[in-house]
Formats: structure tokens, sequence, C-alpha cells
């Protein structure tokens, strides 16, 4: 089996400038957990997940080549669509991750990248 990491971009002003309600947000919630059952259901396997707090709560590290690092508020890049979340997920191959991820429930898009093995 193959980890791969599904990256979730949203549109971030539309989720910050009109935050769901607390109905909203438990079925969105509800939505997830209904999605990791089915990759399980699936032959797959969800190792982490997170949703994370919007950009203004960023801080960027930026290394400089003869200097102390560049500390700065925000995120690294001003884009429309941030990063809201992640989850990593084991599949037996590309195909079959991808299958998962057009299922994610999202209103935003999801990139695939394979995880490079690091360990042993």
């Amino acid at each position: 089996m193959a980890q791969y990491m599904f990256l979730i971009y949203r549109d971030e002003a539309a989720f910050v400038d009109a935050p769901p309600t607390p109905e909203v947000f438990q079925q969105m919630l509800a939505a997830h957990l209904a999605w990791q059952e089915s990759v399980v259901a699936g032959g797959g396997k969800i190792l982490a997940g997170e949703a994370l707090t919007d950009t203004t709560t960023a801080t960027t590290v930026r290394p400089q080549a003869d200097a102390d690092p560049i500390i700065t508020d925000g995120p690294f890049a001003e884009t429309k669509e941030a990063l809201g979340g992640f989850y990593t997920v084991e599949a037996e191959d590309l195909d079959q991750a991808l299958a998962f991820a057009k299922t994610l429930p999202t209103n935003g898009c999801v990139e695939v990248r394979p995880v490079m093995p690091t360990r042993g």
C-alpha cells in the first residue's frame, strides 16, 4: 500500500466572510466521517486528517542563505484558494487514491500527492 496526501483547497474568503452555521458545520463533519468510512470500506486507510485555521493565523519562516530566517505574519503566497485541511490516506495505488479523492466532500479542490518514503 502507498500513502497519499490529500490537500484540500477552498476559497477562503467565502468561508471566512460567511462562516457556516453550527448546523451546517455539523453536516460537514458528518459528511467527512461518512467519507472516511467509505475509504475504509473501499480497502483504504485514513492515517491522519485535520482542518486548518484560516491563513490570517499563519506565520511564514523563510530561510536566508547567510542570515537568520525572516519570520512574517501570514501565508507564504497570496492566493484566492488556501489550504484548508488534509488527509493522509493509504491506498493500493494512485488510481484508488484518485477514486477516493473524487468522493471527498469539499466545495473546493483536492490535490493528491504521493508521500515520499523517507524512513528505513
